[in-house]
């Protein structure tokens, strides 16, 4: 019996449930974990479902999905937003994900491109003007904004027409805004009209393309002004007023045209020693140099640019010889620490002074207009002419400050660093207009000395009158006239020496000034020991009334020459260096050694002012005793004439000189220089004009000369009322 016999149809479908069970055999072993299978961008979770992958979600809205569920892209940047990038960022999507960026104009500290979240966060601006990666125009400039840039004209430029101000298609041309050139109020000149018309047509035809041709054809213009015209004619604060407006108009003409100047430097030299020195930079160094043959100057270049202007930066030195015309003779302002100084220095009161131009009037200029206190100061270099200064002169660096009434020079600000042959360095904190002068201090008052040489000169020819009167008269001649030969005689000297040798020209205290100074010294005392001896001898005369009781010549001679060479002799021994001063050969202020002159000198003033008092005292009452019907204003008028007399002899009127504590108290400035310049001349109007025997002696001189034995100077035979009235008189009375 043998096995029974498979069909076909047995064998197929035994293939087909083995095929089945191939297939469904490996499912059936994961038949328990996910189903036959999922949508795309999703993953299985069990037998039965499905959940979608991250950043995906179910188009139902189920978490889990069959197979015939579709899963979605989730947008994280959608608003609201589920994700933050923080600021200033931005969030992009993509499938299945997301990722940030910072905003444009803004790039992370690390470099990198991207970033996850708020917490990556390190976006900072972007300066698109130094980064290069602006596509300004070149005649524009960047400047940098929040996030951004834009492209604007420079100062001095403006947008092309239909260029607008602002985008990054911007195109500029140059604009220049050229200073106007009218008249100052008040002044009549043609040469000025005809010179500020030509200026006016440069700016107006102007054309950027060629500053350096508009910059030649000004400096020609300026070059008219030197030739003759009306300017000479000008008062010489109308000429300040003129000159103060030029600088100031030439600089901002000089400024305005360097900004079209392309970078670098540029120099102009005239014929006629005018010259201009430029220079140009879009970068800064810390310090720069900008110099030419008249001046040069060392600048920090941070100050040079102005507030707000992100454009090239320019320096420039104008310098003009012909512009010292304009300034001849200017003042010079004297701040109070320099008059101050310049009064301890010359010992005497500072009026003012003038000033002398030595060198080119140099204008400087940046194109910062607000420098009027720099920090730190400009040193400059200015050459200038040769010239020793003399007795109260000074070499200075001064500045042009101008003013409604014309302007001075001054030196606020500036300082002398040091100097060569003939070049000065200055430290100024401001700019401005500056020239190297020779300043003329008026230390002394012209009138007040001018009457001290004039008084002087008319005491010395009165005193050789007195001095040969009292030699040749032979009728006056005894104690009182020796005394009195004496005392002019010491005052001529001291007051010819006073003359001569008083001033000290080279400013150096030497072996003459010295000399000068000692010889004054024992000069005036030996004078004001004879006005002692004349008191003690007016004592003796009306007080004690005898004569006989008066010093003999031995002891006259050993007062009036030993006392004085004795007080002499000891202040040289102490202080040899206390003879000549800078100013004048005179004893010095230091340690008090005036005292040597001025101590001696108020004692016997005092005790001559007390003689004087007891003079007058007594010959009131003399005169009460001689005649008490005399009249009253007789009376007064001889007393008065008699005072004043005395207290010429008596020097008292140079108590005047020890209350002289300040210099610049002109009251008695003037009163002792009066008074004691004409000494000489009140001792020969009294001594010997009002002399009855020196005016017959006189006569007689005069008969001899001429030959007439009538002179017209004879007088008549005195009679006994007249010899009464005589009496009276200062002349004939010993006083």
């Amino acid at each position: 019996m043998g096995a029974p016999r498979l069909s076909a149809c047995h064998i197929l479908q035994g293939l087909c449930v083995l095929l089945i069970l191939l297939e469904d055999g490996p499912q059936s072993t994961r038949a328990s974990a996910c189903p036959q299978k999922c949508p795309p961008d999703s993953s299985c979770i069990n037998g039965t479902a499905c959940r979608c992958n991250p950043g995906f979600q179910s188009s139902s809205g189920k978490t889990e999905v069959s197979r015939r569920d579709i899963c979605e892209d989730i947008d994280e940047c959608k608003q609201p937003a589920k994700v933050t990038c923080g600021n200033p960022a931005d969030c992009h999507n993509t499938k299945g994900g997301f990722y940030c960026t910072c905003s444009p104009g803004y790039s992370l500290l690390s470099g990198e491109t991207k970033f996850r979240n708020a917490s990556e966060n390190t976006c900072q601006d972007v300066d698109e003007c130094t980064s290069g990666q602006n596509a300004c125009h070149p005649t524009a400039q960047c400047h940098n904004t929040v996030g951004s840039y834009e492209c604007r004209c420079r100062p001095g430029w403006k947008p092309v027409p239909g260029s607008p101000n602002g985008p990054n298609n911007t195109v500029c041309e140059q604009e220049i805004p050229f200073p106007t050139w009218t008249l100052p109020h008040g002044i009549k000149s043609q040469t000025l009209s005809n010179f500020f018309e030509k200026a006016q047509e440069l700016g107006r035809d102007f054309k950027p393309a060629s500053p350096r041709d508009t910059i030649q054809k000004f400096m020609d213009r300026l070059e008219e002004l030197r030739r003759p015209g009306d300017l000479e004619g000008l008062a010489l604060t109308e000429r300040y007023r003129v000159a103060t407006f030029l600088l100031s108009n030439v600089e901002e003409f000089l400024r305005t045209l360097a900004t079209a100047l392309p970078a670098g430097s540029f120099t102009h030299h005239s014929p006629s020693d005018k010259e201009l020195s430029l220079m140009i930079k879009e970068q800064w160094n810390e310090t720069d140099t900008l110099g030419q043959t008249q001046a040069r100057m060392k600048l920090n270049w941070t100050q040079a640019a102005g507030a707000g202007d992100s454009g090239p930066t320019v320096a420039g030195i104008f310098s003009s010889r012909a512009m010292c015309k304009l300034l001849i003779n200017a003042s010079v302002e004297l701040e109070p620490e320099k008059k101050a100084e310049l009064e301890d220095k010359y010992e005497s009161s500072v009026k003012g002074a003038h000033s002398t131009v030595l060198s080119t009037v140099n204008t400087v200029f940046l194109s910062n207009r607000d420098t009027k206190k720099l920090d730190p100061p400009v040193i400059f270099a200015f050459t200038h002419q040769l010239q020793t200064p003399k007795s109260h002169e000074e070499l200075i660096c001064a500045f042009w400050k101008g003013n409604a009434s014309g302007g001075s020079w001054s030196t606020t600000g500036c300082r002398k660093l040091g100097s060569s042959e003939n070049s000065i360095t200055c430290e100024c904190s401001h700019l401005s207009s500056f020239a190297i002068l020779m300043a003329h201090y008026e230390v002394e008052d012209p009138t007040l000395t001018l009457i001290t040489k004039l008084g002087l000169a008319l005491s010395l020819v009165c005193l050789l009158l007195c001095i040969l009167t009292f030699l040749l008269v032979r009728p006056i001649q005894g104690s009182r006239t020796t005394m009195h030969l004496h005392l002019c005689i010491c005052l001529f000297l001291g007051s010819a020496i006073f003359l001569a040798g008083i001033e000290n020209q080279g400013g150096q205290v030497g072996l003459r000034c010295r000399l000068v100074a000692g010889l004054l010294h024992y000069c005036f005392l030996a004078a004001f020991c004879w006005m002692s001896l004349e008191g003690l001898e007016l004592y003796f005369l009306v007080v004690r009334v005898f004569q006989g009781q008066g010093l003999s010549k031995p002891w006259l001679y050993l007062i009036g020459y030993g006392v004085p060479f004795l007080i002499v002799a000891i202040s040289a021994g102490v202080r040899p260096d206390g003879y000549g001063r800078k100013t004048c050969c005179w004893l010095k202020l230091e340690r008090g050694f005036l005292w040597s002159f001025v101590g001696p000198v108020a004692f016997i003033i005092l005790c001559n002012a007390v003689i004087f008092v007891i003079t007058v005292w007594k010959l009131t009452q003399k005169f009460s005793e001689i005649n008490p019907d005399m009249k009253k204003l007789k009376k007064n008028r001889v007393l008065t004439i008699t005072a004043i007399a005395q207290l010429v002899v008596l020097g008292c009127t140079w108590v005047f000189g020890l209350f002289i504590f300040d210099p610049r108290n002109l009251v008695l400035m003037y009163a002792f220089t009066i008074l004691n310049c004409l000494q000489g001349f009140f001792l020969f109007l009294l001594h010997c004009l009002l002399n009855k025997k020196v005016r017959e002696e006189y006569q007689k001189w005069a008969r001899m000369v001429t030959g007439n034995k009538y002179s017209d100077f004879a007088t008549s035979t005195s009679s006994s009322s007249n010899n009464q009235t005589r009496v009276l008189r200062p002349s004939e009375s010993g006083m």
